[in-house]
């Protein structure tokens, strides 16, 4: 007969977690996983701004470098997204085992990586809706180029997707242990589903680049543009399969 599963909480600690979001939080008390994985998401910050050898020294040096200030903005929201999608997973199942720990130094691998290629297409997505009036220090020699950033950009948005539905999915393995309530299995099941959405459409983009003709070098971007109705539309989907667990536990009236 298979060992009984050891619960890693008591009755006594559930119910003494704040809830939020529909989680008992059980990650309040930060990690040293966690605590490295934000170190390395601050330090990637710090690559997206003005190297130090480029510190303005005039007036219009400085100009310059206020005009990269909407792609910083821009490339500081997307690894938000990333850091906040790490920071929720370790407050709502505060799991450090090792495969936890590993998919985490994995993401912190792929974050610092991946923040040269933000940098340099969210300079020429700025220089391009201000139709260059945002002049960005990324310049490109032809569409082809274009599209292999597309597709070096694409690869890391992909693989940091990847492994943050994996953490998740893999704190839903280990739902018996954590004692996750129903709640809790179908949210974490949706937030597995989302980051898988954000992947494909990552994945649809690196295909055009690869597969479209350069002249159309915008196609890979315009991908993208996609996840705003595709993710609401499955945020209200998920919403309502949430609220219907929710009611099938609610004792009757």
């Amino acid at each position: 007969m298979p060992a009984p599963i050891k619960p890693l909480y008591t009755d006594e600690h559930l119910a003494g977690l704040p809830v939020k979001g529909g989680y008992r939080l059980r990650g309040l008390e930060m990690t040293r996983t966690e605590t490295f994985t934000d170190a390395a998401f601050a330090f990637a910050v710090t690559l997206l701004v003005v190297s130090i050898d480029a510190i303005p020294t005039n007036f219009d040096e400085l100009l310059n470098a206020i005009k990269g200030i909407p792609a910083f903005a821009f490339s500081f929201a997307l690894l938000l997204n990333f850091w906040a999608g790490h920071w929720k997973w370790s407050r709502r199942f505060g799991l450090e085992d090792w495969p936890s720990v590993l998919l985490s130094l994995l993401l912190v691998f792929l974050i610092l990586c991946y923040v040269y290629p933000l940098k340099f297409l969210s300079s020429l997505f700025m220089h391009w809706i201000s139709g260059g009036r945002i002049s960005g220090s990324a310049t490109l020699q032809s569409p082809g180029e274009l599209h292999a950033i597309f597709a070096i950009y694409g690869a890391g948005f992909v693989m940091l997707c990847l492994v943050l539905a994996a953490l998740n999915l893999h704190a839903l393995r280990l739902g018996d242990r954590l004692r996750l309530d129903p709640v809790e299995r179908i949210s974490t099941r949706s937030e597995v589903g989302a980051w898988l959405i954000l992947a494909a459409v990552g994945m649809l983009s690196v295909l055009l680049a690869l597969l479209t003709p350069v002249t159309r070098f915008i196609l890979p971007g315009w991908a993208y543009a996609l996840l705003w109705p595709i993710m609401h539309v499955y945020g209200v989907l998920s919403g309502r399969r949430i609220e219907a667990v929710k009611k099938s536990l609610a004792p009757p009236a």
